[in-house]
Parts: structure tokens; sequence; C-alpha cells
């Protein structure tokens, strides 16, 4: 099974502009220098790749749970990636991932252990060699 996804971009570094389209038409939407590097409102693709870690990592931790009898009532991730200069070019240098989750008859040290295997074990993370930290609350 393959995905695609698919970059357009159309000048220099600095000023030119481009755009990233989802293979399944779900998503098309316009980057640029700013939006990566200077907080300008628009997407990037680190924005795109905490997106992908958040629910591959919720759909596995979903699985884990589930087959060990605890069907969760629902599950919430937030990752946070981290684009930061290192020498003189910029680096992903973390993923944090925080998550909240409503588990009926799940005390909160299964909760973390099962958050644990899902952080390493989803598809993304073994992709991802950067470090990355898990926040996991339940209720």
């Amino acid at each position: 099974m393959d995905r695609t996804a698919n970059a357009h971009w159309a000048g220099d570094l600095k000023s030119g502009k481009g755009s990233l389209k989802l293979g399944s038409g779900a998503f098309e939407g316009p980057y640029s220098f700013s939006t990566r590097f200077e907080g300008a409102k628009g997407t990037n693709p680190e924005e795109l790749l905490g997106a992908a870690h958040a629910g591959c990592f919720t759909m596995a931790l979903s699985l884990f749970l589930t087959t060990a009898g605890h069907p969760p009532t629902s599950l919430d991730t937030k990752a946070t990636v981290h684009l930061n200069k290192v020498g003189d070019n910029f680096a992903i240098t973390g993923i944090d991932l925080e998550l909240r989750g409503v588990v009926p008859g799940l005390s909160a040290a299964e909760f973390q252990k099962h958050a644990e295997t899902a952080k390493s074990g989803c598809i993304v993370s073994r992709a991802l060699s950067v470090p990355m930290t898990l926040k996991a609350t339940l209720g």
C-alpha cells in the first residue's frame, strides 16, 4: 500500500511560494519560507509531520488498549514538532506528544504503559529518529 503527497515550489527560497497536497485530496494548502521559518499563518512540512505522528500514535494506542480489553472512549493527541536552528542549518530537534484519554476501568499506570508502547511502536514513530517525549493524562 503506497500513500502519496505532492509539493510544488516556484521561486527562490525566501520569496518563493509553494503548495502541499495529499494524494487523497483531503488537504491542499500553500506554504512559504515565512510559514515554515518565521511563524507566519499557513502550513509547513513540520506541521503535517506532527499531524501524521499524532494520528498514527493515537490509532496505535487505540489498538493496544482495545487488545488489552480496555477500548477507549476518547483519545486526543497534540504533537509539537520542534524546528530549530542547529549550527548553520535548521533541524527537527524533537517531537512532544501530549495525550489526554478517557479509558474506563484503566489505571493511570496502565494507561502510561500502553501510551509508551504506542509511542515507540507506531509506524510514524518507528520512521523517525529524533528524540520524542510523551505526556499522557488520563481523565
